[in-house]
């Protein structure tokens, strides 16, 4: 029986990463030169209070993530460029905590947190707050404290770079009053994801 040929190396292949369940295409030259596993991928899964104590160092990651020269990058994962869910998810990922790859899906992943732009007593640090249309969560950020939240943005909108803006009133900045008027809610990562297709 003849073996299929192999794929057009300039071609692309839809992948689902097995960390997060992110479906993506890669080229299939990369592909081609990836080591394949025979062990079905394990996800690490820890409880909630495992990953409240680590929060500290994601908060960590992001302040050290800004402070090296940066400027946003739509589809960024990897330093120094992020775009907003590519950041969250980068900090979380350093201390071994696996979330969705997207905005949408990280604000579906977490545990609601009922905030508004005049009461976000509730958010703590390592908080997520979510940004967007009704329909739809377009961008996310990292709570900080007392309602200030690190967010790479871009300059349409936003900074260009990785920057801090606050959900009160009394920041009046163009960024922080874009976003304010967008704001959609809050989460907290209480799980690891586990590589399943989310809604």
């Amino acid at each position: 029986e003849a073996l299929p040929p192999y794929p057009d190396p300039g071609a692309r292949q839809r992948v689902r990463l097995a960390e997060d369940g992110y479906p993506c295409f890669m080229d299939c030259h990369d592909l081609l030169s990836q080591q394949l596993q025979s062990a079905q991928y394990q996800p690490l899964l820890l409880t909630s209070s495992a990953i409240q104590g680590r929060l500290g160092e994601v908060l960590g990651f992001a302040h050290q993530a800004m402070a090296t020269e940066n400027r946003y990058l739509l589809g960024g994962t990897h330093a120094p460029n992020y775009d907003c869910s590519g950041l969250v998810q980068a900090a979380f990922a350093h201390v071994g905590v696996w979330i969705p790859r997207d905005a949408y899906q990280q604000e579906r992943f977490c545990q609601p947190v009922a905030i508004s732009a005049d009461d976000f007593r509730l958010l703590r640090p390592g908080d997520l707050v979510f940004f967007g249309m009704p329909e739809r969560c377009t961008h996310v950020g990292l709570h900080l404290d007392q309602g200030r939240y690190m967010h790479s943005s871009s300059s349409s909108h936003g900074h260009g770079r990785i920057a801090v803006d606050a959900l009160d009133q009394r920041d009046t900045s163009p960024v922080a009053s874009h976003y304010r008027r967008h704001l959609r809610g809050a989460g907290r990562v209480v799980r690891c994801h586990d590589g399943a297709t989310l809604p």
